[in-house]
C-alpha cells in the first residue's frame, strides 16, 4: 500500500470527522427510535405571519459582564433604522449545556438537519480551525479547554459543526454532539502547521522549488532570498480569508437567527499588494504563462513543454500573489459578517504571545518588525471580534477562563421579533437594541439585508420550528443569487455570432454627482474596416431627444474607441438610448448600432467598461465591445462611481460558486475628475466558461459577465 504524506492524512482526518457528522444527519430512523425520552413541557409558540418584513433577533443582555435573566418584554426596545418598533414576538431561551452526548437527539435525514438550522429555539456553533496559522504548541495547548467549553456551552438544541481552510462551507455538516470534535481532537493534538519547517503542501514544495534562495550570482544579481516564504505565506492566509468568506456567506443564507463562530487562529497580517514580489529574478521578467498547443499531445496547455510545470507556473502564482488584498477583503466579511448576523469568537491558542516568529533554522526578523507583526496579528484578531459583536480570547495564558467568559457571553439570551414599518428595498437596515433598566448592557445584531419588493412577492414556506413562521432563507438566498448571476450572463448569448460592429456602454455618476454615459465601439474582424472608420455616438432619452455627441476617429489597423457622452443639461435617472454609426474611411459604407442604458440613482452605475491586454492586441490595453476573451489576455473592468470608498473583487462561475483565481480591485481618478471602480484579472487559470466578477464597496455589489472562449 502506497503510505499518503501528513498533509492527506491530516486532510483525510478531518474529513472523517465530518464523515461522522454525517452519519448522524443520515443515521437510520430505528436507531434514533431505540432512545426513549420524556417529553418536554415547553410553552405553546405563538404563529406569527410569514412575511417578508419579519425580523428576529437574539438579545444578549448582561450586568457586569453576567447574563441578565429576569428581564421581560416591556424591558426592550428595538429601532430599526432609528425608528421604534413593536416586538410582536418576546421568549428568553434557556441553554442546557453538560447534557449527556446519548441524549441529545440527531437528526435523521438532511432535511430535519435543515429544519434545525432554521429553527429560532436552535443556535448554531462553527468551529474553525485555522491551520496554517496556529503553531504546534498552540494546538496542543487548546485541546482541553476547548473540548471543555464546547461541552458547555452546546445546548441539547443546538448544532455544531467544524471547518478549515481546506474546506467548502457547503460541506460543513451539523450535529447536535460534540463527542466527534472532542475524538478529533485527541487524535491529531498537534494539528497546527505554522511551526512546520517541511512544508507537506505540493504546492508549497514547489515555490521552494522554484526559489530555493540561493542568492545573486556572478551571471544575474537578482536575489531571490525570501521570495518563496512570502508566496507561502500570503497563499496560506488568502485561503484563510477566502475561506472566512464564503462561511459568512453561506451561514447568511442558513438562518436568519445570530450565529457563533469560534476561530482557533494566531492572527493574520492581512497582505496587501507588494510589487516587488513580482520582481524580476533570474534575469527574466516574470510573466504569466502563454496558452498554446503541445507539440506532444495536440492538447491546450499553458506554457511551453520545457516550462510545464516548472518556473513559468511559479511566475504566475508569484504575480497573482502579489496583488492579493486581504485587508480589503477582510473588511468586506466584517460586513458581511453583520449582514449575515454572524458574531466571531477569535481565539489565540498561544496564551501570552512575546514574539510573533517562531524559533526556526532562518534569522529572526528585527525586533521592531517582529513587535509590529506580532500586533497586527492580535489586532486583526480583536477587530474581528469587536465588529462582529464577539469577543476574543488573546494575549492571555489562562485559555480555560477566557473560554469561561465564552460561555457565559452565549448561554443566556432573549429573542425578539418584530415586523418591520420600514420599506422593502433591498438595502441595509440597522438595529438598535436597548434594555430600559439601569446598568444592564446588550448585545445584539447590528442590522439585516432587507428584502425587495419583488422577493416579497415570492412565496413562503411555513415551520413548526417553535418560533416565526418564514420562507425557507437559504432556498431564498440561493434563488435570489441565481437570478441576479443569470441576469448578468444573459446578454453574453447576443456573441454567439459576428457582428459589423459592436458597442458597448455603462452610465453613471462623476464625483459631484453629475450622470454621463461612456461608450466603446468596436469593429468587426472583416476587411472593410483596414482603412479606418469615423465613428458618430449619440444620447437620447426615451422620448428621442438629443442630450449629447461624441465623435471618434478610428485610425487603420485600430478596431476599437472609447468616448464620453456627457449631457449640457444635468442627467436624471431614467432610460436612455446610445446611437453608433460607424463609417468606413473610403465613404463606401456605413455601421449602425444601437444600446439601451438605464441610468440608476447616485452613486449606482449601470454596465460597465471592458479593457483588454494580450497577444492580440500587441500586449497592450485596449478598450473592447467584444465580452469574449482568451484565456492568453488579461481583463479588467471599470465602473464609475462618486464615492472614495475602497473597492474590493472576486471571481465567480455561472452557478454562483467562489473560484480561487486572484482578483484585484483599485480606485483610480482620471484627469477629468471621473473615478472609476476597477478589478483585474489573468485568465490563464480558467477553461472556456462563463464567469461574473463581482465589485463590493460601500455595502453594494456590481456583477459583470465575461466569456472565454478558449
Amino acid at each position: 500500500m502506497t503510505k499518503l504524506p501528513d498533509y492527506q492524512m491530516k486532510s483525510l482526518r478531518i474529513v472523517a470527522a465530518a464523515v461522522l457528522f454525517t452519519a448522524a444527519l443520515t443515521a437510520p430512523a430505528g436507531l434514533a427510535s431505540r432512545i426513549s425520552l420524556p417529553a418536554q413541557d415547553a410553552p405553546r409558540q405563538p404563529t406569527f405571519r410569514a412575511e417578508a418584513n419579519y425580523v428576529r433577533v437574539d438579545a444578549f443582555p448582561t450586568r457586569n459582564g453576567a447574563p441578565v435573566a429576569d428581564l421581560e418584554q416591556g424591558d426592550f426596545e428595538v429601532l430599526d433604522n432609528g425608528v421604534p418598533q413593536k416586538i410582536e414576538q418576546f421568549e428568553r431561551v434557556v441553554v442546557r449545556g453538560s447534557v449527556p452526548q446519548d441524549v441529545r437527539t440527531e437528526p435523521n435525514t438532511v432535511r430535519e438537519s435543515r429544519a434545525m438550522l432554521e429553527s429560532s429555539r436552535s443556535r448554531v456553533f462553527v468551529l474553525f480551525l485555522d491551520l496554517g496559522h496556529v503553531g504546534f504548541g498552540g494546538s496542543h495547548n487548546i485541546k482541553k479547554p476547548l473540548a471543555d467549553a464546547l461541552d458547555k456551552v452546546i445546548g441539547a438544541d443546538d448544532l455544531v459543526g467544524v471547518m478549515t481552510p481546506e474546506m467548502s462551507a457547503g460541506d460543513i455538516a451539523f450535529a447536535r454532539k460534540t463527542t466527534t470534535i472532542d475524538g478529533m481532537l485527541a487524535r491529531n493534538p498537534w494539528w497546527g502547521e505554522r511551526e512546520r519547517l517541511n512544508p507537506v503542501d505540493p504546492q508549497e514544495e514547489r515555490y521552494l522549488q522554484c526559489y530555493p534562495g540561493t542568492g545573486p550570482s556572478p551571471a544575474c544579481p537578482d536575489d531571490d532570498r525570501g521570495v518563496a516564504n512570502e508566496m507561502i505565506k500570503r497563499r496560506r492566509e488568502k485561503q484563510t480569508i477566502d475561506a472566512l468568506d464564503d462561511l459568512v456567506r453561506f451561514l447568511r443564507g442558513v438562518r436568519e437567527e445570530r450565529k457563533a463562530v469560534l476561530a482557533v487562529s494566531e492572527g493574520w497580517l492581512l497582505y496587501q499588494p507588494n510589487p516587488a514580489l513580482a520582481r524580476r529574478l533570474y534575469c527574466e521578467v516574470p510573466t504569466g504563462p502563454a496558452v498554446g498547443v503541445d507539440p506532444r499531445t495536440g492538447k491546450l496547455m499553458i506554457g511551453t513543454p520545457k516550462d510545464v510545470p516548472g518556473l513559468s507556473g511559479c511566475d504566475s502564482d508569484r504575480i497573482a500573489l502579489s496583488q492579493i488584498d486581504n485587508e480589503q477583503q477582510f473588511r468586506r466579511i466584517l460586513d458581511e459578517a453583520n449582514r449575515s448576523n454572524t458574531s466571531f469568537y477569535p481565539i489565540d491558542p498561544r496564551g501570552l504571545a512575546v514574539f510573533d516568529t517562531p524559533i526556526g533554522p532562518a534569522p529572526p526578523p528585527p525586533l521592531q518588525v517582529d513587535q509590529n507583526m506580532l500586533m497586527a496579528r492580535l489586532t486583526s484578531l480583536r477587530t474581528l471580534a469587536d465588529a462582529t459583536d464577539g469577543l476574543a480570547i488573546v494575549n492571555t495564558n489562562d485559555l480555560a477562563r477566557g473560554l469561561k467568559r465564552v460561555v457565559d457571553d452565549l448561554t443566556s439570551y432573549y429573542l425578539l421579533g418584530y415586523y418591520s414599518t420600514a420599506k422593502l428595498d433591498g438595502k441595509f437596515h440597522s438595529i438598535t437594541v436597548r434594555v430600559k433598566r439601569p446598568g444592564v448592557q446588550v448585545r445584539a445584531r447590528r442590522g439585516y439585508l432587507a428584502a425587495t419588493e419583488a422577493e416579497a412577492r415570492m412565496p413562503a414556506r411555513s415551520t413548526s420550528s417553535g418560533g416565526a413562521a418564514s420562507g425557507d432563507p437559504l432556498a431564498f438566498a440561493a434563488a435570489a443569487e441565481a437570478r441576479a448571476i443569470e441576469t448578468a450572463i444573459g446578454p453574453l448569448e447576443g456573441y454567439t455570432r459576428p457582428l459589423p460592429i459592436r458597442l458597448q456602454a455603462t452610465a453613471g455618476w462623476k464625483p459631484g454627482n453629475a450622470a454621463a454615459v461612456w461608450a466603446v465601439g468596436e469593429l468587426g474582424a472583416g476587411d472593410e474596416w483596414k482603412g479606418g472608420a469615423e465613428a458618430d455616438l449619440v444620447l437620447t432619452n426615451a422620448s428621442g431627444a438629443t442630450l449629447a455627441s461624441a465623435h471618434a476617429r478610428v485610425d487603420p489597423g485600430a478596431r476599437t474607441f472609447r468616448a464620453a457622452l456627457t449631457a449640457g443639461q444635468p442627467l436624471t435617472p431614467g432610460d436612455y438610448v446610445v446611437r453608433l454609426r460607424v463609417k468606413r474611411s473610403d465613404s463606401a459604407g456605413a455601421s449602425t448600432e444601437t444600446l439601451r442604458i438605464a441610468l440608476a440613482g447616485v452613486p449606482d452605475a449601470t454596465g460597465a467598461v471592458f479593457v483588454r491586454r494580450g497577444p492580440a492586441t500587441g500586449n497592450k490595453e485596449m478598450p473592447t465591445a467584444d465580452l469574449r476573451f482568451r484565456r492568453n489576455e488579461q481583463l479588467r473592468v471599470e465602473i464609475p462611481t462618486p464615492l472614495s470608498t475602497a473597492v474590493s473583487a472576486r471571481l465567480v462561475d455561472r452557478t454562483g460558486k467562489l473560484l480561487a483565481v486572484p482578483v484585484t480591485a483599485t480606485v483610480r481618478d482620471d484627469a477629468d475628475g471621473t473615478r472609476w471602480q476597477m478589478a483585474q484579472l489573468a485568465l490563464a487559470p480558467l477553461a472556456p466558461a462563463d464567469y461574473v466578477i463581482e465589485l463590493s464597496s460601500d455595502g453594494k455589489r456590481t456583477l459583470v459577465a465575461f466569456r472565454i472562449i478558449q
